[in-house]
């Protein structure tokens, strides 16, 4: 037993220092100068005029909220008909879901791009936002799913006796059980949009539209091809900051939602 217990600390240690080390690398990176230490990498930039603005700050936000807040809406109605009505069809149409799981996404993004100018919706961060969304909701229909089904049934059953409709359980009762599995649909869709390149790089093309990654890449090539390494590992950790602070607040939720969720599916 203690062996076993020693072989699982020095596993997970050895994966903290694995997937901790290289953005410890680019926060220590970010902030070396040729004389010593100090914010000179952050000053250009959001300085540079190839660097990041406020209104790449604003874009990069719209596009999460507008994400998250859909994908949020559609996996937790997807996860509520899937967990809890019996209708014909319905193990099929669940793996055909599961299904756009298996197509790689940058196959589709030219339709994708044709397909949103059509609509009147290409070079705009709602368009971008719909295709997040539609990549995000297999993995969270099956979150939702899950932990809806974890659910004791008489938990919604003694709602609708009491007068509920399905609606109405779903939005008093049922919403506050799964909240570990929304949090965690909504975390993920967030850290998704949020450091999400190839996308933005093919469906937008006004810079006034780029997200903070389109204009961290931006600033390392616009410069007839000369790289400002420091100012880029600068941008990589402006970038990482709100993933870490969010994962450090939600933690717990985003842990209790995949054990209730994906590991009872």
């Amino acid at each position: 037993m203690k062996l076993r217990s020693t072989t699982f600390g020095v596993t997970g240690a050895a994966l903290a220092i694995l997937f901790l080390f290289p953005l410890l690398w680019s926060a220590w990176a970010s902030v070396r100068t040729p004389t010593g230490f100090g914010l000179e990498n952050y000053r250009r930039l959001f300085t540079s005029d190839n660097g990041i603005r406020v209104e790449h700050v604003v874009n990069s936000l719209t596009v999460c909220a507008l994400t998250v807040g859909g994908t949020l809406l559609v996996a937790t109605l997807g996860g509520y008909a899937f967990g809890r009505f019996s209708f014909p069809g319905k193990n099929a149409l669940f793996l055909l879901t599961l299904a756009i799981l298996m197509v790689p996404y940058a196959t589709i993004l030219i339709a994708l791009y044709v397909l949103l100018e059509w609509i009147g919706l290409q070079d705009s961060l709602l368009g971008l936002s719909l295709v997040l969304i539609m990549f995000q909701l297999p993995f969270s229909i099956f979150m939702m799913r899950n932990a809806f089904e974890a659910i004791p049934k008489e938990l919604e059953e003694s709602a609708l006796i009491d007068g509920c409709t399905s609606f109405g359980a779903l939005t008093r009762i049922m919403l506050h059980a799964v909240r570990p599995g929304l949090i965690t649909v909504g975390l993920f869709a967030f850290l998704t949009s949020w450091s999400e390149f190839f996308a933005p790089l093919i469906l937008l093309n006004s810079t006034s539209k780029f997200t903070v990654m389109l204009a961290v890449v931006n600033m390392r090539t616009a410069s007839f091809g000369a790289i400002d390494y420091a100012a880029l590992e600068a941008g990589v950790t402006f970038m990482a900051v709100p993933c870490l602070l969010l994962f450090l607040v939600l933690q717990r939720s985003y842990v209790r939602g995949f054990m209730s969720g994906a590991l009872r599916g």
